[in-house]
């Protein structure tokens, strides 16, 4: 693969992660330049998806909590409140599951447990705003920044197209989570 479709960071290993499973991506494409660019489009998106895995445990780490903990945390964080239930959902955890990290987060002090007030059967889970930017959100500032940094090189139309992928994305992820999921309960792998 050309030296300019490989990854920009120019680390000594980086060659550890040119493995071949990113070949899919360049089948049936006709030209070889397409080939090789699909391929590396493919390996991009390996490479983000573990260098992601591998910040959110060190930022965890850092913050004194597991990875799944956090994970949990960022996804309570977009609304500021679900229910136990609504969280497995999000998680794929079981609820039994989900109630040891809400424990945990609550002792940590990120989270409260409140009766909700229209169905008192139900507890919606709380996240406690002040504790999450002060221990957490410190945390992935300096890469939010760089992140902001990063955007500004970009024009209007080229973000418009970057949230727009990683909105297609989005969409791809939840969908084989879906199936992943569903093959799992079925006890047979994906074919």
């Amino acid at each position: 693969m050309p030296e300019n479709l490989r990854g920009t960071s120019g680390s000594a290993d980086e060659g550890a992660w040119e493995l071949p499973w990113a070949e899919p991506f360049a089948a049936d494409s006709g030209r070889p330049e397409r080939a090789q660019l699909a391929a590396a489009f493919g390996a991009a998106i390996r490479r983000t998806g573990s260098l992601m895995q591998l910040m959110g445990q060190a930022a965890a780490d850092q913050i004194g909590i597991n990875a799944t903990d956090l994970n949990c945390l960022n996804i309570l964080s977009f609304s500021g409140q679900m229910t136990a239930g609504q969280l497995a959902k999000a998680t794929g955890l079981t609820t039994a599951s989900i109630t040891g990290v809400i424990d945990r987060l609550e002792e940590a002090g990120y989270v409260r447990r409140e009766r909700d007030t229209t169905d008192r059967r139900r507890v919606v889970i709380h996240l406690v705003l002040e504790r999450a930017i002060s221990n957490v959100a410190s945390v992935f500032l300096p890469m939010v920044r760089a992140w902001q940094e990063m955007a500004e090189r970009y024009s209007d139309d080229e973000l418009r197209l970057i949230v727009e992928f990683y909105g297609q994305m989005e969409d791809v992820l939840r969908q084989h989570i879906v199936v992943l999921r569903n093959s799992g309960e079925a006890g047979s792998r994906p074919s």
